[in-house]
């Protein structure tokens, strides 16, 4: 009998937290062959990331996955074998009190953040025991092998070669989004929360030398943009040009479809969590803006993540690299940051490619979780 798996979400006020268990869900019921229910609370998150998805459905199977309506008035239900609360999150009391009066003990994990700061890995594991007797167990994904990995399907890597091996796939992929870059010229993804560095970036790529063209997802940052641009806003398919930058507003596009996005294009800029782990799968050079904490708390965890991600740079490249993603997230003038990147491209290149095949080579987080279940029974 298949083991079953309850996944809890909130829905704070970005797309991470269903981006990632979404992921996880998928990939457990794909490659695991698990019996999984997603709880949602607010599908109205999911349905931009799902083709298909209903927003106010109270249950809907998508891609294997029994995906739930998180209910204000919690339904009798049975608790799984394996009850993971994703971020936090605090389960409903009826079904904590239905875990407790289970015939058999169920696994709580409480699947927490990423990040690479080096405390992580003694806390990855730890019991913390209820005061109702019941025991729940600290999950961290991460960096290292003393973590539970990444998200990473298990074809994943192998898709995305084939991906980029043929032009014609590229292609078709780009004209569907009704992009048509000119010949030679740089894709560049941007996806992130508001930045007030936005337009010195687009000020330093406008008067670039070689083309860039900016693929702009619909979300937090089009504000921005528009005001660089000088428009009263951005809506889906809009093309602007400034000097030697073309930018062009895009759809919200399916987990799948953003994948292949990351992988068409040669530098990514992204945010969180979610969209953070599959820039780092395509391998390419990237940037990425850290969700914003009180007292600059996640300044740490960027400074902790450099700290594993530029090993193997040379010293100039690193510090290049650094200086970039601090400009970024630290409210700097990205115009010198970006032109000091640029001179150590190649290097660069190369090195999101090698981080990717290091990081592939670890267990991923699913995997983890399964094998942490068995080793539990």
């Amino acid at each position: 009998m298949k083991a079953t798996w309850d996944i809890f979400c909130s829905v704070v006020d970005n797309y991470g937290d269903i981006g990632v268990t979404w992921r996880l869900a998928r990939q457990l019921v794909a490659e695991h062959d698990l019996s999984v229910r997603l709880w949602v609370d607010d599908l109205n998150a999911f349905v931009p990331m799902c083709p298909g998805a209903v927003a106010d459905a109270a249950q809907q199977w998508q891609q294997g996955v029994d995906v739930r309506q998180w209910p204000g008035e919690w339904p009798a239900v049975e608790p799984a074998d394996v009850v993971i609360g994703a971020f936090a999150c605090q389960l409903p009391a009826a079904y904590v009190e239905a875990m407790r009066n289970r015939p058999g003990p169920a696994l709580w994990l409480n699947l927490e953040y990423l990040s690479a700061e080096d405390w992580v890995e003694g806390c990855h594991g730890l019991p913390s025991p209820q005061p109702n007797g019941l025991r729940k167990v600290f999950f961290f994904p991460g960096f290292t092998e003393k973590t539970g990995g990444l998200l990473r399907e298990g074809p994943l890597l192998a898709r995305r070669d084939a991906f980029e091996q043929s032009a014609e796939a590229r292609g078709a992929f780009l004209q569907g989004l009704g992009v048509y870059p000119q010949p030679g010229a740089r894709l560049i993804s941007l996806f992130a929360y508001e930045n007030p560095q936005v337009g010195n970036w687009l000020q330093a790529l406008a008067a670039d030398s070689q083309p860039n063209h900016l693929l702009v997802p619909q979300g937090r940052v089009v504000a921005d943009v528009a005001q660089w641009l000088g428009v009263p806003t951005l809506g889906v398919g809009d093309v602007h040009r400034r000097g030697t930058l073309t930018v062009q507003i895009l759809p919200f596009i399916s987990q799948d479809d953003y994948d292949r996005l990351l992988w068409c294009s040669d530098f990514n800029a992204v945010r969180g969590e979610d969209s953070f782990v599959r820039a780092q799968w395509a391998g390419r050079p990237m940037l990425w803006h850290i969700y914003v904490q009180d007292e600059n708390a996640h300044w740490e965890k960027l400074e902790a993540f450099l700290g594993h991600y530029r090993q193997g740079l040379s010293a100039a490249a690193g510090d290049a690299l650094t200086a970039l993603w601090r400009a970024w997230n630290m409210h700097r003038d990205m115009r010198q940051a970006w032109q000091e990147a640029q001179q150590h491209w190649p290097e660069l290149q190369r090195h999101a490619r090698n981080w990717a095949v290091r990081q592939a080579a670890q267990p991923d987080l699913a995997m983890t979780l399964v094998q942490f279940y068995r080793n539990s029974l």
